[in-house]
């Protein structure tokens, strides 16, 4: 099952075409905002997103990103893809 897994925007470039940085349980990795970002990038830093494959699909409140770590960890799914998400692509290589 693929799902998305809700992640902070701790860090952005300065235009969309840059990859973000996302804290997703305790672990940055990067992640392209471009799909949601409406305006300055800047206003993104602090944000909750839905993160999938490398991509922020929506962007969420707190309570709902809460809520949805809550709801995967009941479902036991978050293990698997917090892994697959720290994992990063082909190279395993999680940024801290």
């Amino acid at each position: 099952m693929c799902l998305g897994v809700p992640g902070k925007v701790v860090q952005v470039g300065d235009d969309i075409h840059q990859m973000a940085q996302v804290d997703v349980c305790g672990v940055r990795r990067d992640v392209n905002i471009a799909l949601i970002c409406e305006g300055e990038t800047k206003d993104m830093l602090g944000k909750w997103v839905l993160v999938h494959v490398g991509f922020a699909m929506s962007i969420l409140s707190e309570e709902e990103a809460q809520e949805t770590m809550a709801a995967l960890t009941a479902m036991g799914e978050v293990e698997e893809d917090v892994q697959a998400f720290l994992r990063g692509g082909s190279d395993g290589d999680a940024v801290r």
